[in-house]
């Protein structure tokens, strides 16, 4: 027989006993918030005394009017949560009052304390700093998270005898043990065997990369593909499959059926004797070297080339430097995700200043390793109503293992960085955002110049991209020279991306006008069905460079093939 719960009134009675400040919900905060409006630094906070006592008398009176419809047995609804949050999507979050009540007041306190934070008398960095730290309390604090205020965490317990929450400790203390919070199944899952497939082989590797040059899709075995070749630049701080997911969902697997020859840089997870890298030796052995090979391979005249997220913002100092040289050996270029001007970096802002890239740089700046899940936390806290609390709730709460799901997977799969390298980018790209300004940087011993990089230039943006701003990606067209295309994606900044042609859907934005103000770009943009991927695919036509038959094997004489893809540096975890 399943397991009922107390009576309602049995548990109110309980809860107007104890007085617990917890399942109270947040009563006593605004007798706190009273007496504060005298101390010192409130003022600095809420210049406004009168909007200040104003608001605060309103969550008294919400919060209180909440109570006493409580205590009366009635309903009434004083906060509703967003359309979309799934936090409160059980039914007992409305059908019983003790839970309705406390969905409520911590809605009532949310709100309360957010709105002290938009109020608040600081400037836009600090005032940045002070809404992330605020929404991470809040969203911490959230009944949801917790067993004693989770309707599902408390019925499966009772219905399971405890069972659940056996589960959910044994879960907890495997995680701990990981260091990190299970997203997926990660035993559904190997690289090499159901995730990152698509055949091929490496062609080339130095101490910082692998080659992987791809067999041409099964249409253009014993056809014909493009003359030049596409070598893609993935994000150096994850691993290169996420191009590369499953074959139904495989950029590059789309990449090689419109007829490219595709390779792919893949990066080394590093260890302490590759901690002295810095940011030129990535530009050497991670792109001029692959782009040697890949024209050597292919006797091409040019390469194209694609990058996502830091893997662009590498590619474009790249090419910057190539321009300074005077080498035109590029055909194309696509960015995808990429920030070029870091004026407005979005939350990753909130965790960078000169306090504490010092710190990194006096701790690794010259030779040592940033851990791969110094980052993964770092972008996990971004989204922790997404990538935190869901699975605090199941695996811990509930005593659930979580689904499989392959971009979670690769997620999870993190890697390091040398300090050196890391250290240069955060300070000249996030904190003195000297990458958009013309000679502020020298790299390989060139100036860095992005506007005289003339290659013709695709440009993704993501519409909900929390990582890249997608207005502060629209500003690399300001930025770089020659022609360009603007495409806004729907979604954020990996499944925007990751948005397969063939399933045709969502959503993305073309303009050809490019205003300065991105706001009119997207006004006067048209929305079209779909996946970005087509439109990408039709711009890439043109620079094909012609056709030749499709190769019969990787490598070339001079490049052996190495090993098959997906090679061994993408196996490597970060330990």
């Amino acid at each position: 027989m399943a397991a009922q719960f107390a009576p309602p009134d049995a548990l109110i009675h309980a809860i107007a006993a104890a007085r617990n400040q917890v399942i109270e919900g947040w009563m006593p905060l605004a007798a706190e918030a009273q007496a504060a409006t005298t101390a010192p630094w409130i003022s600095q906070l809420a210049p406004d005394a009168a909007k200040f006592a104003a608001q605060q008398a309103a969550y008294g009176e919400q919060q209180a009017r909440l109570w006493r419809s409580l205590l009366a047995g009635e309903r009434e609804t004083v906060a509703k949560p967003e359309p979309g949050d799934r936090r409160f999507a059980a039914r007992e979050w409305r059908e019983n009052r003790y839970f309705d009540y406390l969905r409520q007041s911590y809605l009532i306190a949310a709100r309360f304390l957010t709105d002290l934070v938009e109020d608040a008398n600081l400037d836009a960095a600090a005032k940045d700093r002070l809404r992330f730290a605020a929404k991470q309390w809040i969203d911490a604090m959230c009944p949801a998270n917790f067993a004693a205020t989770n309707p599902q965490a408390m019925r499966k317990a009772l219905e399971s005898h405890g069972e659940s929450l056996a589960l959910g400790l044994a879960n907890l203390i495997a995680d701990a043990r990981k260091g990190r919070i299970s997203q997926t199944d990660e035993s559904a899952f190997e690289v090499g065997r159901n995730i990152a497939v698509t055949p091929g082989s490496v062609v080339y590797e130095n101490e910082l990369a692998q080659l992987i040059q791809y067999a041409p899709a099964t249409g253009q075995v014993g056809g014909q593909v493009g003359m030049r070749p596409l070598v893609m630049v993935p994000p150096c701080i994850n691993k290169y499959y996420i191009l590369d997911l499953q074959p139904e969902n495989s950029f590059v697997r789309h990449a090689l059926e419109q007829g490219h020859t595709v390779f792919m840089v893949s990066w080394r997870n590093v260890g302490p004797e590759q901690g002295r890298y810095g940011w030129d030796d990535y530009l050497r052995l991670g792109i001029f070297e692959p782009f040697r090979v890949a024209r050597e391979i292919t006797g091409a005249d040019r390469v194209n080339a694609l990058g996502f997220c830091v893997g662009g913002t590498l590619l474009a100092a790249a090419l910057a430097v190539l321009a300074a040289q005077g080498d035109e050996r590029i055909g194309c270029v696509t960015y995808l995700t990429t920030m070029l001007d870091f004026a407005e970096p979005g939350q990753i802002g909130v965790f960078i200043d000169e306090e504490s890239v010092a710190a990194r740089e006096s701790a690794i700046g010259r030779d040592g390793i940033l851990p791969g899940t110094d980052l993964a936390f770092v972008f996990s806290a971004l989204r922790a109503n997404d990538l935190v609390w869901p699975y605090v709730v199941n695996n811990y709460l509930m005593g659930d293992s979580p689904a499989a799901f392959d971009l979670l997977y690769w997620n999870a799969d993190s890697t390091n960085l040398p300090g050196p390298m890391y250290c240069y980018y955060v300070r000249n790209m996030y904190l003195e955002n000297r990458l958009r300004v013309p000679g502020a940087l020298t790299n390989c011993g060139m100036p860095v110049d992005l506007g005289k990089v003339d290659r013709p230039a695709f440009i993704l943006a993501t519409r909900e991209d929390h990582i890249v701003p997608w207005r502060s990606a629209y500003r690399s067209l300001g930025l770089l020279g020659g022609a360009k295309k603007f495409v806004l994606g729907a979604s954020g900044h990996i499944a925007g991306v990751i948005n397969p042609a063939a399933k045709n859907k969502r959503s993305y934005w073309v303009g050809e006008a490019h205003p300065q103000d991105p706001a009119a770009w997207l006004e006067s943009a048209g929305e079209r069905q779909g996946s970005w991927w087509t439109e990408w695919s039709r711009w890439m036509e043109e620079f094909k460079g012609g056709m030749r038959g499709a190769p019969a094997a990787a490598g070339s004489e001079g490049h052996p093939a190495i090993e098959p893809a997906p090679g061994r540096y993408v196996k490597q975890r970060a330990s």
